[in-house]
């Protein structure tokens, strides 16, 4: 083989490498802006995911890119079923990082065994042989496609960390991102939607694997 083809596979292999292992940066705080946020209350292990108010007192979040609404505390111990990293793209400038996440028995092997799952274009897909493992109402309000927005550079090197098959603890907030331009990014605020709108754009403040 010509070196030519040797030094063309060594540089595929380094920005895989390096895609693979990259800390995704968490977006900017606008100019004059300071980020502080409260956390909110924790999600017991095992437990569904807990979505809680917003106090009375917190402020949006402003950065650069957008401005973020909080709609909701959120809370979620969960199983990564799949993880997709985004660098192209205006939601990539806020979320550069989506997790399929499971939860209830969207966290067994048997049930997990027997789906074939995978990510795309900000969206989360399952698909099966045969009869689904569980009814498929279940799979929907057990796992969810989410938008990581890490809050901090502490939160983005957590992320980076998380691989499938983890499990994980995220508390953080559900948010809406609006753009002066008027560009405009919104959480789901329930589990029991699919579809366009359904997955949650979470503002991450801290992000744990197991």
């Amino acid at each position: 083989m010509k070196l030519r083809n040797w030094l063309v596979i060594g540089a595929v292999v380094g920005l895989g490498w390096w895609w693979l292992h990259r800390v995704p940066e968490a977006p900017a705080a606008a100019q004059g802006a300071s980020v502080q946020c409260p956390p909110p209350p924790r999600v017991a292990a095992g437990d569904v995911p807990l979505q809680s108010p917003v106090p009375g007192d917190f402020a949006e979040i402003r950065l650069a890119p957008a401005t973020l609404q909080p709609l909701a505390g959120f809370s979620l111990d969960a199983r990564v079923l799949s993880r997709e990293d985004y660098a192209m793209g205006r939601e990539a400038d806020l979320s550069p990082t989506d997790l399929a996440l499971g939860w209830g028995r969207m966290r067994d092997d048997a049930v997990l065994s027997r789906l074939s799952i995978s990510q795309s274009n900000r969206w989360y897909h399952y698909r099966w042989q045969g009869e689904p493992p569980i009814p498929v109402k279940e799979i929907v309000r057990s796992s969810a496609n989410m938008h990581m927005i890490p809050a901090s550079p502490e939160a983005a090197t957590q992320l980076a960390r998380v691989r499938e098959g983890d499990r994980v603890q995220i508390d953080g907030w559900l948010v809406e991102a609006d753009a002066p331009d008027g560009w405009r990014w919104r959480s789901s605020l329930t589990r029991e939607d699919t579809g366009a709108g359904a997955c949650e754009l979470v503002w991450v403040e801290k992000i744990a694997a197991n």
